[in-house]
This record gives structure tokens, sequence and C-alpha cells, in this order.
């Protein structure tokens, strides 16, 4: 069970979050706990899109024994408070991927924290996450990998990239490396930008009127991230409310 005590922002995985919103719904349950046996491979697809002024908090336990996959697709978008977490281990050739959209307008917090246990060797993980952020929305993507002293031929990988709609909105990243093996491949990258004035300018020449533009150019930066999606009637669901969403951005 999460603790009765409302976390306050010394603790680290809450440095960015509204609080406010967090109270609400406090204490929250336990996590969802997943286990994907030795050699099993899973997929698991998760669209959080709660009402507006809705505040969510979804945590997961994720244990994935030797030679086991768990794949992970997450769309992050509603509620006044949106909070995802995922707290992941990984045995001996194991592997966990996640690709990952976050999308805020209007002051919504909207945010992922991971944590990737790799305890044993040659294990694998992979986390790509695309955050768009709009009005006075905050977006956070919280990542840390932990790597175990006899964890040998871990390589794990973080990439995060945020796009912000107007100096009100704000993306917090914190990719967080914590290894004590020594054959080990592990990387990060973060990145914080905003749309391309000329591709703007490029597409106003063509006839394509300012909200459209921006819509195509925010549907670019997240693609690609459902497209391995196997059950198309999920994807489909998923680029449905994606669509919606960035619409709305205005």
């Amino acid at each position: 069970m999460a603790p009765a005590t409302l976390p306050t922002r010394r603790d680290e995985a809450w440095r960015y979050s509204d609080l406010d919103a967090a109270a609400q719904v406090w204490p929250v349950g336990a996590p969802e706990r997943i286990v994907v046996a030795p050699g099993e491979v899973r997929t698991l697809a998760l669209l959080q899109d709660g009402a507006d002024g809705e505040s969510i908090v979804r945590d997961h336990l994720v244990e994935i024994g030797a030679g086991g996959t768990l794949n992970v697709h997450l769309l992050n978008s509603g509620g006044t408070l949106g909070r995802v977490t995922f707290d992941v281990t990984l045995a001996r050739h194991a592997h966990f991927e996640l690709k990952a959209a976050l999308i805020g307008g209007a002051s919504q917090t909207i945010e992922l924290v991971t944590t990737l246990n790799h305890a044993e060797p040659e294990a694998t993980s992979a986390q790509t996450v695309r955050a768009i952020a709009a009005g006075k929305a905050t977006t956070n993507y919280l990542g840390q990998i932990r790597v175990a002293r006899d964890a040998q031929k871990t390589d794990a990988a973080q990439s995060f990239k945020a796009m912000l709609l107007g100096r009100t909105a704000t993306a917090n990243a914190k990719p967080e490396l914590e290894i004590f093996a020594d054959d080990v491949k592990c990387a990060h990258g973060a990145s914080i930008g905003q749309l391309d004035a000329a591709a703007l300018f490029y597409m106003a020449s063509r006839g394509i009127d300012p909200t459209s533009a921006k819509a195509l150019l925010l549907e670019a930066f997240i693609a690609g991230l459902f497209d391995d999606m196997a059950d198309e009637a999920e994807r489909e669901r998923f680029a449905t409310v994606a669509r919606a969403r960035l619409e709305a951005l205005g």
C-alpha cells in the first residue's frame, strides 16, 4: 500500500508533481503487480485519458523473469494530475521496452516515473518518451536505471524529447543512472524545444491553415510510438485519443 502520509517535494519522485491534486486521491491503493514468467512475451497498452478535474495515480510493480519480455505502450493525457509509474525488476536476459507519449494542456500535470532495476546479467531495456505541453501545463519524466553489481552486460537506454507550445508550459526531465557493474552499456538523452517556425511558414505557404499545420507537426513528433502495436483496434484507439488531445491544445 502507498504510505498514508502525502509525499512532499523533498521526495525526489514527487519534486515536480501537483501535490494538491494528489491529495484529492491520497492514499492511493497498492501498485498493480505484473509478473512476466521466464521466457514469456507480454504486451501492455495503457491509455490514461481521465476527465478534466480528475486526479489519477497509477502505479505498476513489474517483475520480468529470465528471458521474458514486456512491451509497454502508454498514452498519458488526462486529468488535472495524470501520474503513471513503473518499478521494473529484470532477471537474466529479460527485456523491458516502453514507448510513451505525454500530452498536457491548460494547467494539467502529466507525468511518468520509471525505475528500472537491472538485477541480473545480460538484461536489456529501452525507453522512448515524447512530451507535449501547452498553456500552463507541466510534463514530467523521471527515469532511473539501477544496475546491480553482478548485472554485467546490461544494455539500457532512455530517450526523452519535449515540445513546448508556449512560454508558460513546462517540461521537466530527470534521467538518472546508478551503476555498480563495470561491463555495461547505459545511455540517456533529453531535449526540450518548440515547433519549427520554418516548417510552419513552409506549410502556410502551401495553403495549410496554422491550426492544421500545428496539428500535423505535433502528430509527426509522436509518430512511430504506437505503430508497432499488434492490436489494430487498440492502435487506432490510441491514435484517435492522441489526435483529439492535440487538437484541443489549439
